[in-house]
């Protein structure tokens, strides 16, 4: 085989913490972002976005923490065509060991006159201006022409010349509403190289929503064209129907080598791992059928599938289940399993905890071990996960609940919390147990929620085992998720709704500080 050239390198550019965030509900804590950065690098991803500096304190804390922290992978804030949203973008950046800036503005006739209600000549100023200053404070400037794929293609062009001549080492194409074709896209991004002098100067870069289903497509279609860069996110988590997904164009271009001449830095058996954990600290559950990291993604249910499988796992398979992250391994931990075996376990499964973490997560471990006969890697990652998103004080903490329920009775909850380090304990009634359980719960806390979502799923196979519960609220215009795990789905519930009060706990001590100081 011959070797490949130093330009079938596709950067991956991953926006999960930027774009992926703007999703109703997908809203995250700044311990939670550093975690899934800290996944991001150790994958490999070269770019991570991690987040919308002028947005809010927490966003601009988010991105200088994830700046300070990142090993390997370039750090990126993304700021609108104003000064104010660049210089805060590059100042929280600053730390990191390859900072970029990525401003935008939109190019399309539509936007320009409904939303941004200017000229074209305006916003060839404002880019012009904009890159210059993003320039001026970091060396990596990325610039992108919002819903480039509707734009006046003789626009577009003398919008990027003006990004390149003005400083911009990147010049993003995206597909902001999901529009355009695949083999409309690889006719642009073609255009684009043709016909933009200072070309050879930039990286071209591609950012595609899914809105027809088309966004892992009409990536693969660009980088045919001559893109270098993929802005994508782990599980496709986006705005609307979401971007394009990491894990597809990633094992796309290295399922299909034959045919996609590139190649990527990512380390593909972190895929699930990294899909696991957005998930849970999101709240939004992969489809069964979802490609790559779905859970029947490998499963072969038809007689003649299955006959060939046993034969040559190549028949149905085109790539691994090991090659992303899946493990088939089976029993391997149990009630007798000491602390070393435990840490091995996790360090397979990619985690590596604190001293503090470790001990509650392995304490956790034995008590799940006592009541469930077999205990799987995704039993373990469900408890890990449903305590080491939880970052700094938690002033709600579950000890104990009690329920009574039958279709004889109206069910009764008596549940025991630690509220800010002191043991409380209410009865409370309901239609049916988990309503009972939560209306105990909104005895013991300040502030009245409102249920947006509750769903189960069970974690492995069997009648013992794990619920994981899912547990979406809101207050106040704020939507934040719950997650839990436990054999028991009514503790499991109890404790998923206390994970989303935490959280809104913690917004609501950021808040009120903010409010009291633009009264006084």
């Amino acid at each position: 085989m011959a070797k490949k050239q130093k330009n079938d390198r596709i950067i991956i550019f991953d926006t999960t913490l930027r774009d992926g965030e703007q999703s109703p509900g997908a809203t995250m804590t700044i311990e939670e972002k550093i975690l899934i950065a800290e996944v991001l690098d150790s994958m490999g991803v070269d770019i991570i976005e991690a987040g919308f500096a002028i947005a809010s304190e927490g966003d601009f804390a988010a991105v200088n923490a994830i700046a300070k922290r990142t090993k390997e992978a370039s750090v990126c804030s993304l700021a609108r065509a104003k000064s104010a949203d660049i210089e805060r973008a590059a100042e929280a950046v600053k730390p990191a060991k390859k900072p970029r800036v990525h401003t935008f503005i939109s190019t399309s006739d539509i936007h320009i006159q409904y939303q941004l209600n200017s000229t074209r000549n305006v916003v060839l100023e404002q880019i012009a201006d904009s890159v210059k200053l993003a320039r001026k404070l970091c060396d990596d400037v990325e610039w992108s022409g919002m819903d480039a794929s509707r734009s006046d293609p003789d626009f577009l062009m003398k919008a990027i010349e003006i990004a390149i001549k003005n400083g911009a080492t990147t010049v993003n194409i995206p597909d902001t509403v999901g529009y355009t074709l695949p083999h409309q896209f690889y006719d642009l991004i073609t255009r684009i190289k043709n016909t933009v002098p200072n070309i050879d100067k930039a990286i071209i870069s591609v950012h595609c929503h899914n809105d027809l289903g088309l966004a892992t497509a009409n990536s693969l279609a660009a980088i045919q064209a001559g893109a270098r860069q993929i802005e994508c996110t782990i599980n496709g988590l986006g705005e609307r129907a979401g971007n394009t997904s990491l894990e597809e164009v990633v094992m796309a271009i290295k399922t299909r080598s034959d045919a996609l001449k590139f190649n990527t830095d990512i380390d593909t058996t972190q895929i699930m791992r990294a899909s696991r954990l957005v998930s849970s600290v999101t709240g939004f559950a992969v489809q069964n059928n979802k490609a790559i990291v779905g859970a029947n993604a490998f499963a072969h249910e038809s007689g003649i599938h299955q006959d060939g499988m046993l034969k040559n796992a190549n028949t149905y398979e085109i790539m691994s289940p090991e090659s992303v992250g899946w493990t088939r391994s089976k029993l391997v931990m149990g009630k007798h399993s000491g602390r070393h075996a435990f840490k091995d376990k996790l360090k397979e499964l990619g985690f590596n905890l604190g001293d503090n973490s470790f001990e509650d997560a392995f304490n956790r471990f034995k008590t799940l071990a006592d009541k469930k006969k077999h205990v799987f890697d995704d039993d373990i990652l469900a408890l890990i996960d449903d305590r080491v998103m939880q970052g700094g004080t938690i002033p709600y903490q579950f000890i104990a609940l009690e329920v009574s329920c039958g279709s004889k009775t109206k069910a009764k909850a008596a549940l025991e919390l630690k509220v800010n380090g002191k043991k409380q304990q209410v009865i409370s009634s309901g239609d049916g147990p988990v309503d009972a359980t939560f209306n105990a719960i909104k005895k013991l806390i300040p502030f009245q929620p409102q249920l947006e979502l509750y769903q189960v799923h069970a974690v492995t196979g069997g009648t013992d085992a794990q619920a994981e519960v899912t547990v979406r609220l809101s207050l106040d215009g704020r939507i934040v998720n719950g997650n839990a795990a436990d054999t028991d789905t009514l503790v499991a519930s109890a404790r998923a709704y206390l994970n989303a009060v935490n959280r809104i706990a913690t917004i609501e001590a950021k808040v009120k500080p903010e409010k009291a100081a633009l009264n006084s």
